[in-house]
């Protein structure tokens, strides 16, 4: 059973990285194409899931909606791994004062709630995709951070580091050797378990109109826009919402097999880490 969800997560994960790489291609009809007489089309030959209020293909917008959603959340992780692992690796491998000044920093982000602090933040930078994406980076790079620190405190302990230590070798050549796989392998855990996350962050924001604007396809505001329609055309909700389900679902069954596979690789011990 675990094999059979494994393989329809990485298919449709597969199929989400496709078309949004040949969108341009795959797309019947440009996302923001607009057709006033042909609002409200049902499903037929050239319109494979119908055109929403202003006549735009539905189908189009999925496509590039998977674009935007993906591209977004990949953006964000990588500034959240970047500026994570800088900090999380020197807090960890320097220690001391250095150590404690950075872990406070940290624990100010931990004060709220993501989701309050990312409004917080979109409020002072204004609305828009990018301003979203530094939002939800600056919500979330302290807890790579900490998880980063922890493996690295974890390893610092460990025999082989010691003695590779002891023998004479580098700071840099003794952090890349034996720590730099544990801590990718952890780095790829969670952030395989936090892409659904961040998809719904991202999602949600330009739900309340604070990311992506109209027209742009996005999956969010797709059903923003639908959400006046949801007794007279419950669809244009139906087809966003189900597609954001089937990524953050797949990304999350994927992040648990990678759990599974590179956690003992990952070396993370919280209960002996001291903050």
């Amino acid at each position: 059973m675990k094999k059979i969800l494994l393989f329809s997560s990485l298919s449709i994960i597969f199929v989400l990285v496709f078309v949004s790489i040949f969108a341009n291609y795959i797309a019947p009809f440009t996302p923001d194409e607009i057709n006033l007489s042909n609002k409200f089309a049902q499903i037929s030959s050239t319109h494979l899931l119908g055109t929403d209020h202003l006549g735009r293909d539905v189908l189009s917008r999925l496509i590039y909606g998977a674009r935007i959603s993906l591209g977004a959340v990949f953006v964000t992780l990588f500034l959240i791994l970047s500026f994570g692992f800088l900090v999380g690796a020197v807090a960890g491998f320097v220690g001391g004062k250095t150590d404690q000044v950075l872990m406070r920093i940290c624990d100010v982000f931990f004060a709220l709630p993501t989701i309050v602090l990312s409004l917080f933040l979109v409020g002072i930078l204004g609305t828009g995709l990018v301003n979203v994406i530094i939002a939800i980076a600056i919500t979330h790079w302290a807890w790579y951070a900490r998880i980063i620190r922890s493996v690295v405190l974890n390893l610092k302990n460990k025999e082989y580091v010691m003695i590779s230590k002891i023998s004479g070798a580098s700071g840099f050549k003794n952090f890349t050797q034996n720590m730099l796989y544990p801590i990718i392998a952890q780095c790829i855990i969670v952030a395989s378990l936090d892409i659904g996350h961040i998809m719904l962050h991202i999602s949600g924001l330009s739900f309340l109109g604070l990311g992506v604007k109209a027209p742009e396809a996005e999956w969010g505001i797709m059903i923003s826009d639908a959400k006046e329609f949801l007794f007279t055309a419950p669809e244009l909700i139906y087809y966003p919402g189900f597609a954001l389900f089937l990524a953050v679902m797949s990304f999350n069954v994927l992040g648990d097999y990678l759990r599974d596979k590179l956690g003992n690789k990952a070396i993370l011990k919280d209960e002996n880490v001291q903050p």
